[in-house]
């Protein structure tokens, strides 16, 4: 029997999960199968309980419908809790459970990929929406000296702050708006949609520190934020490893196998 899964979303044609899968599969002896699904706007939980139906295992989810997915599960775990989305689904005996593997992909590719420890760092997150929620736990979790979520509307951030389920005093976290940033910061992580239409942020040079690593979680394109860390002299970074590190975290929790990421993340920047 080969255990089906699936990613799911709209639109979906440009997504490289199942060459990710695929590659995942056959490094760890995985009897598997993997399509990309376009469900129709209206039509995200119709198109779960047909994949259920069909004997599918799990199922990812990217945009629009982590939150739709979050609502349709019956349980989930603490990090899904968290972020308020869910970014994958496991089938398990009908019931839908909904994780969100996006921030452990996040620091695992700064992590273990760039060489980055994030312990005692001074961190900044641009952003508060689901990117941006769905990866603050873990990185609150890598226990950097502290954590500064800088945004437009940071009455949104506030809130997202306070989802938080685990201790504050594992590291200071303050919110402040873009034109309030005023010290550099060691680690910088842009989880807006900007990079999507090429859109500058009201952010200063100054706040890129000399050794800093600037993080775009967009990928296949430079960013005005990537621009702007580059002339600034941080190293920088594209999300491209976090796509193959949230895969595999997924790919872990179905089938309690860890792949190696480093093969599979050449093989997708090569293409």
């Amino acid at each position: 029997m080969i255990d089906k899964y699936a990613v799911i979303g709209n639109p979906i044609a440009h997504s490289k999960s199942p060459l990710i899968y695929t590659a995942f599969a056959e490094q760890t002896g995985q009897n598997i199968s993997y399509e990309a699904i376009l469900a129709p706007l209206d039509g995200f939980s119709a198109t779960i309980h047909d994949l259920i139906n069909k004997g599918f295992k799990g199922a990812n989810v990217t945009v629009p419908f982590k939150f739709e997915a979050y609502d349709l599960c019956q349980k989930h775990t603490e990090r899904a809790f968290v972020a308020g989305a869910a970014n994958t689904l496991n089938f398990n005996g009908g019931h839908i459970v909904g994780d969100n593997t996006d921030g452990a992909g996040l620091v695992n590719d700064i992590v273990q990929n760039l060489g980055h420890s994030l312990h005692g760092k001074h961190v900044l997150l641009l952003g508060a929406g689901g990117a941006a929620q769905g990866v603050l736990q873990p990185l609150v979790e890598a226990k950097p000296r502290d954590i500064t979520v800088a945004n437009r509307n940071v009455d949104k951030a506030h809130v997202m702050v306070k989802r938080l389920s685990i201790e504050q005093a594992i590291c200071n976290i303050s919110v402040l708006s873009f034109d309030a940033l005023l010290q550099n910061y060691d680690v910088i992580i842009n989880a807006t949609s900007t990079g999507l239409t090429y859109t500058a942020l009201p952010i200063a040079d100054s706040i890129f520190s000399q050794t800093c690593l600037a993080y775009d979680m967009m990928y296949g394109r430079e960013t005005p934020f990537m621009a702007l860390a580059r002339k600034n002299g941080a190293q920088v970074a594209d999300g491209l490893g976090m796509l193959v590190e949230q895969a595999a975290e997924a790919f872990y929790q179905w089938r309690g196998v860890r792949p190696k990421t480093a093969p599979v993340i050449k093989m997708i920047r090569a293409l």
